[in-house]
């Protein structure tokens, strides 16, 4: 048997080797990198000039503007097919929402939403009885108020852990051992041709990529 290759087949092959060439990575580094890097700096100014390394809240927000380049590019100018390059693209802004939700601690303004509002009333202090010394702060929240506070409060923990379980899940994705035991079950060669697109849902950051 004959093996021939195409023309284009040779060409990439020489494409592949000038790209190790010395002179190559030479241009390449003014050509591409250098620009590439200045404007990575100008892109995350914002990040890089609030970072401090103390606080969690700091690797989030990095994490969500890288993101945001992402999404844009997949949503833009990806090149994989709708049905699931969207449902990526979907995945991504919830995860930027979720990480935008846990920086700003917004989760007492979404139990509001629910509940109605805190109920906020001025504290007095009052002289100690026992030691007219000292102050003791007085809650002048009645009953009822403070029952409705505290199911606010109570109501805005479980939303931030709820949060928190999404964006972790979404980023884990989808169980594999699932879909795999789906797609053993079929016989019918096209369901199992369609399967990845119906049963994918855009999570598992190891998927986006296009």
């Amino acid at each position: 048997m004959e093996i021939k290759f195409a023309d284009t087949f040779g060409e990439s092959i020489k494409r592949l080797i000038w790209h190790q060439h010395p002179v190559y990575k030479f241009y390449e580094l003014f050509r591409y990198k250098l620009p590439q890097f200045f404007e990575n700096i100008w892109f995350f100014r914002k990040q890089l000039w609030e970072f401090r390394s103390w606080d969690y809240s700091f690797n989030l927000q990095f994490f969500g503007r890288t993101l945001e380049k992402t999404v844009n590019t997949i949503e833009f100018h990806g090149y994989e097919v709708d049905i699931t390059r969207l449902k990526k693209v979907e995945k991504m802004k919830r995860v930027i929402e979720l990480i935008n939700n846990i920086r700003t601690d917004s989760y007492i303004e979404m139990a509001e939403k629910k509940l109605g509002e805190i109920k906020h009333i001025d504290w007095n202090f009052e002289l100690v009885k026992d030691n007219p010394e000292l102050y003791q702060l007085v809650d002048n929240h009645s009953a009822e108020e403070a029952e409705h506070n505290r199911k606010v409060y109570k109501l805005a923990d479980e939303i931030e852990n709820q949060e928190w379980s999404e964006l972790f899940s979404i980023l884990k994705g989808q169980d594999m051992e699932e879909y795999r035991k789906l797609f053993d079950s079929l016989t019918d060669n096209n369901k199992k041709g369609n399967l990845w697109l119906e049963w994918y849902d855009g999570s598992g950051m190891k998927h986006w990529w296009d």
